[in-house]
């Protein structure tokens, strides 16, 4: 399936066509941060399948610890995705910056031992104080 996706400003477009893995909602303090929110919801994405459309210029990286990359525009400050030196084929492509619906429901939580204090989960979806998923960059 082919999905296209664009930062908020409409600078950096993209187009991804392959499978994306489970979404997944993080609450650790990082993405807290990055995202100015209670959570990212991202899910992972082979970069093979990534094309950048417009505005590879402008996309930037950000070494958030180390190994670990943010990808995100250098105008409007957009996450697009994160990815670490460890599993160089993936990304965690933020799935906010897509087009359309993706047609799937996010699959977990992960990091909820560092959850905001002012957001309460309330769905049914299984909770991880860290990550179960092997190798997992969230």
């Amino acid at each position: 399936m082919a999905y296209s996706g664009r930062c908020l400003c409409g600078d950096i477009q993209f187009q991804y066509d392959g499978p994306l893995g489970p979404v997944v909602l993080c609450h650790c303090k990082q993405c807290q941060r990055a995202h100015g929110s209670a959570f990212s919801a991202s899910a992972p994405a082979q970069a093979i399948h990534m094309q950048w459309l417009t505005g590879v210029d402008k996309l930037k990286e950000y070494a958030s610890s180390p190994g670990k990359y943010r990808g995100f525009c250098g105008r409007c400050g957009s996450q697009l995705y994160s990815r670490v030196d460890a599993i160089p084929a993936i990304l965690r492509l933020r799935v906010g910056a897509l087009e359309k619906p993706l047609g799937k429901v996010a699959a977990q939580h992960v990091y909820v031992a560092a959850q905001s204090d002012w957001f309460q989960i309330t769905d049914s979806l299984p909770q991880f104080d860290k990550t179960e998923r092997t190798n997992d960059p969230h």
